[in-house]
C-alpha cells in the first residue's frame, strides 16, 4: 500500500507541476522566461502522460550538449536514447516551428539589408547538424529569396563538380545572385583551403553566367564567419 502510494504521489505532484508550466506559458509565454528543461520537459509530457519529465529532460540537455543541439538530432540518434516516435515528433515540431518563424524574418525582403536575421536563421538550421550540408540561397534582382535549398550533404572537396550544379541550379530558377552557406561540424566556422577554392571558382563561374556570388557563409557551433567580410571574395 506505500508503494502505490508513493507512486500516486509521484503522479499528482508531476501533475501539478506540469499544470503550473502550462499556467505560465498561457499567462507570460515566452517572456515567463523559461530555463531550457522547463521547455524539453513541457514538450515530453506532451507525449508521456503521468510521469515526471524533468529528469529526462535535463539527461537529455546534457547528452546532447544543449537544446540547440537536442532538437537538431536525427531521430535515429534520438530513437537510441529511447524516445518514441510521437516524442521526437514533438521535438522535431518545435524545431521546424522555431525555424519557420526566423524564415519568415527574411522573406519577402532584400536579404543582403536583413543580414543579422539571416544570420540568425543560418545558425539556427544548421550550426548543430553532425554531417556537413551545403546550402545555397537564390536571390532574384532585388536580392529576394528565390528558393532556399540544400543542394548537397559532405564535403567541398570536388569543388569542381559543385559549381557547375549550383550555377545551373541558378539559371534554372532565373536567379542573378546567390549566398552560398554550410557548416563545419568541428563547430569552428574558420574557411578551409577546400572552402576558398570552391569560392573562388563559383564566384568565376557565376561572373561568366551573370549570377553573382553575394557571400560564402559558414556556420558552426561557436559562430559564423562572411568570406566576403574576410575579404576572401
Amino acid at each position: 500500500m506505500h508503494e502505490r502510494a508513493s507512486k500516486t504521489d509521484a503522479v499528482d505532484g508531476s501533475g501539478g507541476h506540469r499544470a503550473r508550466l502550462r499556467e505560465r506559458l498561457l499567462d507570460a509565454g515566452a517572456a515567463a522566461g523559461f530555463h531550457d528543461y522547463e521547455l524539453v520537459e513541457y514538450l515530453l509530457a506532451l507525449t508521456i502522460p503521468r510521469v515526471d519529465t524533468k529528469p529526462l529532460a535535463k539527461r537529455l540537455l546534457e547528452d546532447f550538449g544543449g537544446i540547440g543541439p537536442l532538437l537538431s538530432e536525427h531521430p535515429d540518434a534520438l530513437r537510441r536514447e529511447g524516445l518514441s516516435d510521437a516524442t521526437i515528433a514533438a521535438l522535431k515540431i518545435a524545431e521546424a516551428a522555431a525555424l519557420r518563424m526566423l524564415e519568415t524574418r527574411i522573406e519577402d525582403r532584400p536579404v543582403l539589408s536583413s543580414w543579422d536575421a539571416l544570420g540568425d536563421y543560418l545558425h539556427a538550421r544548421m550550426a548543430h547538424r553532425r554531417t556537413e550540408e551545403v546550402r545555397v540561397l537564390f536571390l532574384n534582382a532585388k536580392n529576394q529569396l528565390l528558393a532556399n535549398e540544400t543542394l548537397w550533404q559532405g564535403s567541398v572537396d570536388e569543388a569542381s563538380v559543385h559549381v557547375r550544379e549550383v550555377i545551373a541550379r541558378a539559371i534554372a530558377l532565373g536567379a542573378t545572385a546567390l549566398i552560398i552557406v554550410h557548416n563545419h561540424p568541428s563547430g569552428d566556422p574558420t574557411p578551409s583551403n577546400q572552402d576558398i577554392r570552391l569560392t573562388r571558382d563559383l564566384v568565376e563561374a557565376g561572373r561568366h553566367m551573370k549570377v553573382t556570388v553575394h557571400d560564402h557563409v559558414i556556420v558552426g557551433a561557436s559562430g559564423r564567419t562572411s568570406m566576403r567580410a574576410m575579404g576572401l571574395i
